[in-house]
């Protein structure tokens, strides 16, 4: 038996006054307790019970022993209690992480929203275009676009990210404004090299066909705020999210493109370490966001 099997078992003896009682409690047979107890005496160097055919009671040492143990007890039971109690809680740390662009124009207006609301959770945000391990990590939850790579992952829905085709009117005026998906060849393109394809840029017609086309230019980058700068700066043709470009468009220093054929839309994700046993936090916080990417949701971030 071990100390705090005994320990438990001395605190049961005491509150039963019987140690058959308190074995039966605890599951062990009673000459295992009686041998636990004498051991304990033994240990101690002094007697704890007086025995007699009534029963057993604690001695003035059991007495003040016993307040000690089941005190310990106590604090034992609530760290039992303690990962149920957090998973049904809305409190603690949350740790978040997500992209440049989307974390700083999106999600910290959100982040703060909902610790406003919820003011027993503190946040650990970080934004970085790396892809980031969530378990090695420690991260609870991160904010993803596009196809989802691990199926080991707990995953929801959240909502659908659009593109647009953009440029800025001293573009236009110079180089001529397309009105075919195929007179892009002919223009510069300013590349975002993690999503729509890199160098070939794909739509879907008013008539609901596929088609590409492959583009070049003078930029290619993995940060949608530079591109977003070349564009505005009259650089060439740019595929930005609206929630990137939307603020640029509503002061007029870019004007959209081809808005009869559609880019690719991303998925939105909020990702977690299992979809098993998720923590209370996440699940409030995922709860939330679901109720923040409806139609039009990029235009209300900048």
């Amino acid at each position: 038996m071990d100390r705090i099997q005994g320990l438990q078992l001395f605190v049961r003896v005491c509150e039963t006054g019987s140690l058959t009682r308190a074995a039966t409690d605890l599951g062990v047979t009673q000459p295992t307790a009686t041998k636990h107890i004498a051991l304990l005496e033994k240990r101690l160097g002094a007697r704890l019970f007086h025995r007699s055919t009534r029963g057993v009671t604690p001695t003035e040492v059991g007495v003040a022993y016993y307040d000690r143990c089941k005190a310990i007890a106590l604090q034992l039971e609530e760290a039992d209690h303690l990962p149920a109690l957090m998973s049904s809680r809305v409190q603690g740390t949350l740790r978040i992480n997500s992209s440049v662009a989307f974390g700083r124009r999106v999600l910290v207006p959100l982040v703060l929203r909902y610790m406003q609301q919820h003011p027993e959770v503190t946040v650990d945000l970080g934004i970085e275009d790396r892809y980031v391990n969530l378990v090695e990590q420690g991260i609870d939850l991160a904010l993803r676009m596009g196809r989802l790579a691990d199926s080991s992952l707990g995953a929801r829905y959240l909502g659908t990210n659009p593109w647009a085709l953009v440029a800025a009117p001293a573009y236009l005026a110079e180089a001529g404004t397309p009105k075919k998906p195929d007179d892009l060849a002919r223009h510069r393109a300013l590349i975002y090299s993690t999503v729509q394809g890199d160098e070939r840029w794909h739509f879907t017609g008013p008539d609901g066909r596929s088609s590409s086309v492959a583009v070049k230019g003078p930029l290619r980058s993995n940060n949608l705020s530079a591109l977003l700068a070349a564009a505005r700066a009259g650089m060439g043709v740019a595929a930005l999210p609206l929630y990137v470009a939307q603020a640029s468009l509503a002061r007029g220093e870019l004007v959209p493109l081809l808005e009869r054929h559609a880019l690719p839309a991303q998925p939105i994700h909020a990702v977690f370490p299992s979809p098993r046993q998720v923590p209370a936090k996440v699940v409030s916080f995922v709860n939330w966001l679901q109720g923040q990417f409806d139609e039009g949701w990029w235009a209300r971030s900048g």
